[in-house]
């Protein structure tokens, strides 16, 4: 009989190879035998940790007006806190202000005014994504992060309109960079 550790291990078993592999390694064995119990380690080490991930498409998912949306993990330069948002006078009412990321000053995009949707005060928004999109830069401010999604590209479908590549079917909306323009290509 076996005893038995956790998660279903044959902890006898374990011990008795831990006892064979130090016996072979301390001169008990023949060279070809250590080098065999060498390349196994070897080979064990080298062993991924983590299963490799699916092929789907790496974005950042967040939230903001009661919807969730994404933008591709490659586009993100930076993710600040909202904190450090100072105000631009005379701007466009979807600049928010500006950031400062990786000592650059950023301009911050209000994505409720972009997308038209109801929104909060600057209170409800706790992060800023900076984005670079064209060898510009640029921020979005969420509400909130969700972090980083694999979406798999199979369930992926093409939105009817407004600045979305894509729409998974949990309605996470990944959105057009190029349609929401960096702040150069809007004139602001």
């Amino acid at each position: 009989m076996s005893a038995q550790g956790r998660g279903g291990a044959d902890v006898t078993a374990l011990h008795q190879g831990l006892e064979d592999a130090e016996a072979l390694l301390s001169g008990a064995g023949s060279a070809v035998d250590q080098a065999a119990v060498l390349a196994e380690r070897g080979r064990a080490v080298a062993r991924p940790r983590e299963e490799p991930r699916a092929a789907g498409l790496p974005v950042v998912a967040f939230r903001l007006g009661g919807e969730r949306y994404a933008v591709e993990v490659g586009a993100v330069f930076q993710v600040v806190e909202a904190t450090g948002l100072s105000p631009l006078p005379a701007t466009p009412q979807w600049v928010l202000g500006a950031v400062v990321a990786r000592t650059r000053v950023v301009p911050v995009l209000d994505l409720r005014a972009l997308l038209g949707l109801e929104g909060g005060g600057m209170s409800d928004l706790s992060k800023i994504i900076v984005l670079e999109h064209e060898g510009e830069l640029f921020g979005i401010a969420v509400e909130d992060l969700d972090g980083r999604v694999d979406l798999d590209r199979e369930t992926l479908a093409t939105p009817a309109d407004g600045p979305f590549v894509w729409i998974a079917p949990d309605r996470l909306a990944l959105l057009d960079l190029a349609r929401i323009g960096a702040p150069a290509s809007r004139g602001g």
